[in-house]
């Protein structure tokens, strides 16, 4: 039975208060800015009269990216041109009132700009400023241009991938940008951390995220495996498992889980069986513990497969496309997703991951067009009156 709320109908926002200026483009920049945004900040994202690369990125309703909508939903749109003294001294007003910037330029462009974190610190030392970029802000790879798929590629990463595909040679195309989101979630992590470090010593600090270690720390086995000699299994541990009418992914992970699994595929003997009675020699063999399971499993029908290894409290799924994932009853349960708008319509995107028992971390409803809240701001960022701002139609709430 779930528990009543303690905080139910009294929930706040976390960062409620605190004001973010949000310089960054495509992904990762944008997926940090979008968590602060969730947790209450005041997201001020600064474009440029072309507008954020994203806002072009299919799927496109009416000219609206519903891509840019995932990543900046909840934020404020300024435009201004950061080459013209007027834009800067618009960005140096902000930041004297901003608590969190964040950017993911190539290291020195900010600099060239004169709105690097040593110059805003004269203007407001209690500034956090996140830099996000491929390789570091300093170093012999620093200025590098990259995106994630070039991370992947460059941390080993797509290598390691590959050495987990028997007979094959070539590695993946890259459509998923893991480097981008990990790493966007690594720069909101060090925001929050210099946040509460600020309430002790009263000072922002420079935040310096790499893409490419970010990326490292997802290759644990491999990172290690790189110093120390390691023989592989002769069948990759974790892969999928045929049954009559597809695949299933089986994992084991634990003695109780490997006796659980030789149960139900009728192999109880192989428990104490010295070649895969324990971890080392089981390993070793592990292509004939999977021989063996396959031997079940291709009698069954993927479903027959999963409703008896669940039985059984062994770790599997079937193979499912990401609309097959979003069907599942146990996101609707955990209101996994929620419904905003744009000037295209609505369309839903994800919710934070996580849930807090006393703190409303929902999305706003809105996506802000282009400039949206340039003019609203004017006065506050002293642009002349008779400047030219591009505006959308309409201002998000959020």
């Amino acid at each position: 039975m779930q528990l009543p709320d303690k905080h139910e109908g009294t929930l706040t926002k976390v960062m409620a208060g605190l004001r973010v200026l949000d310089f960054s483009t495509t992904i990762a920049g944008p997926h940090c800015a979008r968590m602060l945004a969730d947790m209450g900040a005041e997201v001020i994202k600064i474009e440029t009269d072309g507008g954020e690369t994203m806002r072009t990125r299919p799927p496109l309703r009416n000219g609206c990216s519903t891509a840019f909508g995932q990543l900046n939903v909840g934020k404020k749109s300024v435009v201004l041109d950061l080459k013209s003294e007027d834009g800067k001294e618009a960005v140096r007003r902000l930041a004297a009132t901003a608590d969190i910037l964040v950017e993911n330029f190539r290291p020195g462009v900010m600099q060239r700009l004169q709105l690097d974190y040593d110059r805003l610190y004269q203007v407001n030392p209690r500034l956090i400023y996140c830099s996000i970029s491929g390789y570091g802000q300093t170093g012999p790879s620093a200025e590098l241009p990259a995106y994630a798929p070039v991370i992947h590629a460059a941390s080993g990463y797509d290598m390691a991938h590959l050495a987990y595909q028997p007979g094959r040679s070539r590695p993946d195309y890259c459509g998923i940008y893991h480097a981008d989101v990990v790493t966007g979630t690594y720069g909101f992590g060090a925001i929050a951390s210099a946040l509460y470090q600020r309430t002790v010593t009263g000072l922002g600090q420079h935040i310096d995220v790499s893409m490419l270690e970010s990326m490292l720390s997802l290759t644990l086995t491999e990172l290690q495996s790189a110093q120390f000699a390691v023989t592989p299994p002769p069948r990759p541990m974790f892969g999928p498992t045929e049954t009559v009418s597809g695949f299933v992914m089986i994992t084991v992970a634990s003695e109780k889980t490997f006796q659980a699994l030789m149960g139900v595929i009728g192999r109880p003997e192989w428990v104490s069986d010295p070649r895969f009675a324990t971890y080392a020699p089981r390993r070793a063999n592990w292509a004939e513990v999977m021989d063996g399971v396959e031997v079940w499993s291709r009698q069954l029908s993927t479903d027959a497969c999963l409703l008896a290894l669940g039985a059984a409290g062994v770790p599997a799924s079937a193979y499912r496309t990401v609309s097959e994932a979003l069907a599942d009853p146990q996101l609707a349960h955990r209101q996994a997703l929620s419904e905003v708008r744009d000037e295209g319509g609505s369309f839903q995107v994800l919710n934070l991951p996580f849930r807090m028992s006393g703190a409303d971390i929902t999305p706003a409803k809105t996506v802000s067009a282009l400039g949206a809240h340039t003019e609203a701001l004017r006065e506050e960022i002293g642009l002349a009156s008779d400047a030219s701002i591009p505006t959308g139609k309409t201002a998000a709430t959020g």
